[in-house]
């Protein structure tokens, strides 16, 4: 199947070795969050953090200690900041990290892009290119009519719903993101994800040799331990 295949095969072997790295990131994603209040319920930024790591079976004693963790001295110098860059091949990338360092993280982001055949945009470069949207998860209950759901949503920010079988996906704007997770949890639903995402206003679609360039930026991307999340314009 070729060289190709085989990189992208072994790249995405690569990332599954990267598990041990899912509950550093799930649990940082949870002090951060809990940095704007420890009660879920008041909170839904942290209420959100806590149903991921739940997803990805994070055990409850991780998730308390996360959670503890929010109010020492040093998490108080914990920001939460972006870097934009271009791929190679034409593709955008957007990433996210969590820092305490971010002459350290911006050295480290700006290095994985010049060495990778990529190039380290300014802040706000790629705004127009993403949209950033609330987005949440969960399995359809059998009594639920899901056309009454979606009005109901609607006043709470709801822009689009995706149902695939019993799978049930909303797109609503960022703002929206308390008052979509307010009423999701007033209706008592489970909901097996939910999360601020990049989604790119437009893709592009690379071919397998392609990918073996942008895997390897994101592979290294990835490996930073102040990165939360990457995403780009690729199909």
């Amino acid at each position: 199947m070729g060289r190709a295949f085989e990189y992208r095969k072994a790249a995405k072997e690569k990332r599954w070795d990267k598990m041990s790295k899912v509950f550093p990131r799930l649990s940082k994603a949870i002090t951060v969050a809990a940095k704007d209040g420890a009660e879920p319920e008041m909170n839904p930024k942290l209420r959100a953090a806590i149903q991921n790591a739940k997803s990805e079976n994070m055990p409850k004693d991780n998730i308390d200690a996360a959670i503890k963790r929010a109010a020492g001295k040093d998490i108080a110098q914990m920001e939460e900041i972006s870097y934009e860059g271009k791929g190679p091949h034409g593709s955008l990338i957007f990433v996210e990290t969590a820092t305490d360092n971010n002459t350290r993280t911006v050295a480290n982001i700006r290095n994985y892009f010049n060495k990778n055949g990529g190039q380290p945009l300014d802040n706000g470069s790629l705004e127009f290119m993403f949209s950033r949207k609330a987005v949440f998860e969960f399995l359809k209950p059998e009594e639920m009519d899901l056309e009454e759901l979606e009005l109901e949503l609607i006043d709470a920010g709801l822009e689009e719903m995706e149902v695939d079988g019993d799978n049930v996906t909303l797109f609503a704007d960022y703002t929206s993101f308390g008052s979509i997770s307010s009423a999701l949890h007033d209706m008592e639903l489970e909901i097996s994800k939910s999360s601020l995402k990049r989604i790119p206003n437009s893709s592009i679609k690379l071919t397998e040799a392609q990918m073996v360039a942008v895997d390897r930026l994101i592979d290294k991307i990835e490996d930073d331990e102040d990165v939360l999340a990457v995403y780009t314009n690729i199909e």
